[in-house]
This record gives structure tokens, C-alpha cells and sequence, in this order.
């Protein structure tokens, strides 16, 4: 892969770019794609590219990995929607989840932060994920945090990312999902607020009233560390505040509305937390976004301020979701988010009380197909326990 007058070319394949003011995500658009040389067509059919999965990204990733994570990302973005059809996939009896009158294929989705702008998350479920969650989307647009702001840990199978909410903004967002194939798949949103927005809450109403039509649920993120005081809405007062406006925005006939917290949290946190959640009728909780603490890393990134995603959270995220599962029981569905990587790391997550989980960053290291990986292994894993279906799982170490 190489970059020559702003194309980039990989495999045989050139993506041409221009430059534009309307994507606050990058300034930079793949608009048209060429090949160099003669080609058989792609086919991006799920048994092929599934059974070559293994050859093909350890291949490609030293080339993405000579990128900038930002560029990386965004021909990864490109690529999704050049060359792959995401047709809906069936569900699997043994892996289906119902949660907050939803029906999931399958427990493992993509978490928010890669599609930022509900560009490809109807195509997901290509790759093995039973749904897909897009955004942060705010209500207008914003360019984020100054780059650089998106960090590879590779030594440590991790990201540090400080983008503090770059998105298009929800009317943008809204365009695309009014013509985004639904049939067979979940799609959530994910709502927050502007940077410098004078009421924050009154933002994720906002989020509430323009998402809601186009959302199989809806995500009220507090739990950014890049936004500064967002997460001061996590306090008993303001979250009590934040969760009245929105349950009431939403009304009786909206979709399930679900709340992502922070993994650093003490142990009186976790319990106002888990208190205004029950009161408010929460439909689940999502633990947890990324951290702002620094395990022992061996990265020269390591030292960059941010939220801590991959490897490194996986401990600090079983724990804090074991704690909530404590504090609630089983009266609120629990996501898992953290540190992902692998079935056995999955099946940890649900056997200590998650319902779902989600993965994002490990996708990085490991390749696009992750989730059919884990999918799969899971299956191994209900059938080695003498499981029929997941939800027999589910918090069965909490008990």
C-alpha cells in the first residue's frame, strides 16, 4: 500500500480521494475506486471472504498499520461500502437473544466509535455481528478534538483515543438512515452532546426526538472521557435530571433507550447509578466505555491522554460489570464492552451477567471477522456446558 498525489493504492486497487469542508470526521473522501492492473471481480460473498479471513488481514495489516490510524480508518469505511453487500444473515437458534422487546441473531455487535455517521452499520452483520451501534452523534455537526488523536498501542493490543465526538451531526446522519437497508438487522444510535453546548441535557433530548424514528434503540453516552465535564452527568443528581428528560422525550411507543457508563467508577458510583437506572426504567446498561487510567503499558503511546480501549480494559470491564450485576441482579440487562477479543473472553462477559456484548478495538488486531470467530466458538462453548440456547448463561457465575 502506498500514497502517491493524494491516492492511495493497495492490492491493485487506487482510492481516490478530495478534499471536503462537509466531513468533520477527517476532511478526506474516497469518491471513486480504479484498479491498476487487470483483476478477477471481487467477491465479497460471506463464504469466501469468511474462509480467507485468516490469510488475508494478517496480510494486509502491516500495510494499514504504516498509516495513520485516522486514514486507516476511513479506507477501511470506504472499502465497507465499495465492496461488501451485508445481506441479512439468519439467526442462530442457539446464539439468538431477546432484550427490551428486540430480537438479536446473536450476541456479539459492533460498538459504537466506527461508524460514527451511519455510513455502514447495516453492513455488519456481513462480518458475523448480530447488530450494530453508530454514532456519537450530537445534534450539530463538530470537528472534535485537534489531531493527531488516534493512537495504536500495538505492543499492547490497544488504542488510546481522545476524537472527543467528530461526527456529522444528526440531520446529516438522518439523510443516510432514511435510505439504509433495515430488513434482518439491529441498528442502535448513539446520542451526545455538542462540546460547547450550553445544556447538555437539553442535547440529548435533541438526540432522543431526531434519533428515535431511525433507531432500533438508542444509546445515552456520559461516559466519554474526551468531552470535558461529560461525565459529571454520571453523578446521582444530573443523571436523575439527564434520564427524566429523556425517558419523557421518548414517551410509551419509542425505542428501548440503554445507558453507557465509564468503567472508572467507585463503589458509591456504581450504586447511584445502578439506583437511577431502576427508577428511571432504563431498558440496559452498556459497561463500559474507555478509561482514563493507565495499567502497566509498553507502548511509546502510552502516555497520551485519552480513553484506553483493547487488551488493557478487559480486567477493569469484567469487574465493573460483575459489580453491576451485583448492585442490579437481573432487574436491568447488562452489555459487556472491554477488552473483548475472543470466545472464551465473550462467554466470561455472559456467564457473568451480560446479555450482549460488543467489541470494537480488538477488530484492529484481529481482522474484520471477529465476530463470526466468536460466534462460532461460542456455539463450542454452550455445547461443551450443555447449554441449548445462551440465555441459559447469562449470569450464571453471579448466582
Amino acid at each position: 500500500m502506498y500514497a502517491k498525489n493524494d491516492k492511495i493504492t493497495c492490492m491493485n486497487w487506487t482510492l481516490h480521494p478530495v478534499h471536503t469542508k462537509t466531513n468533520a470526521c477527517s476532511g478526506l473522501k474516497f469518491t471513486s475506486v480504479s484498479q491498476t492492473t487487470p483483476q478477477q471481480d471481487f467477491d465479497a460473498s460471506p463464504g469466501r471472504w469468511h474462509s480467507g479471513h485468516t490469510m488475508l488481514y494478517p496480510l494486509l495489516r502491516p500495510f494499514l498499520f504504516r498509516l495513520d490510524p485516522e486514514t486507516a480508518h476511513f479506507i477501511a469505511l470506504f472499502a465497507l461500502k465499495a465492496f461488501v453487500s451485508g445481506r441479512p444473515q439468519p439467526a442462530d437458534p442457539m446464539l439468538s437473544v431477546s432484550l427490551a422487546g428486540i430480537d438479536f441473531p446473536n450476541p456479539v455487535g459492533l460498538a459504537a466509535g466506527f461508524d460514527k455517521d451511519g455510513e455502514v452499520a447495516h453492513l455488519m452483520n456481513h462480518f458475523g455481528c448480530g447488530f450494530a451501534e453508530l454514532g456519537t452523534l450530537t445534534p450539530l455537526p463538530q470537528s472534535g478534538n485537534p489531531k493527531p488523536r488516534l493512537f495504536r498501542l500495538a505492543e499492547d493490543h490497544a488504542v488510546i483515543n481522545r476524537m472527543g465526538f467528530n461526527n456529522g451531526g444528526q440531520a446529516d446522519a438522518i439523510e443516510r438512515l432514511r435510505h439504509m437497508p433495515r430488513a434482518g438487522r439491529v441498528i442502535g444510535v448513539n446520542i451526545g452532546a455538542n462540546k460547547d453546548a450550553t445544556d447538555r441535557i437539553a442535547d440529548y433530548v435533541t438526540g432522543v426526538r431526531q434519533m428515535a424514528p431511525f433507531a432500533d434503540y438508542l444509546t445515552v453516552n456520559i461516559s466519554s472521557p474526551n468531552t470535558p465535564g461529560l461525565r459529571a452527568l454520571q453523578g446521582r443528581g444530573p443523571l436523575d435530571e439527564l434520564l427524566g428528560a429523556v425517558m419523557a422525550e421518548r414517551g410509551a411507543h419509542g425505542p428501548p433507550v440503554f445507558l453507557k457508563v465509564a468503567p472508572d467508577l467507585e463503589p458509591a458510583d456504581i450504586d447511584d447509578i445502578a439506583a437511577s437506572v431502576v427508577d428511571h426504567k432504563v431498558d440496559a446498561l452498556i459497561v463500559s466505555n474507555t478509561t482514563i487510567s493507565r495499567p502497566p503499558l509498553r507502548s511509546a503511546h502510552a502516555e497520551e491522554t485519552g480513553g484506553l480501549s483493547g487488551a488493557p480494559l478487559h480486567d477493569l470491564a469484567l469487574q465493573r460489570l460483575r459489580d453491576f450485576r451485583a448492585a442490579l441482579g437481573a432487574s436491568v440487562p447488562l452489555i459487556g464492552v472491554g477488552g473483548i477479543a475472543s470466545a472464551e473472553q465473550a462467554y466470561a462477559r455472559i456467564r457473568a451477567g451480560a446479555s450482549l456484548v460488543q467489541i470494537y478495538s480488538a477488530m484492529i488486531y484481529e481482522g474484520p471477522y471477529l465476530a463470526a470467530r466468536i460466534n462460532t466458538g461460542l456455539k463450542a462453548l454452550l455445547q461443551r456446558d450443555g447449554f441449548t440456547n445462551i440465555t441459559q448463561a447469562i449470569g450464571i457465575d453471579a448466582r
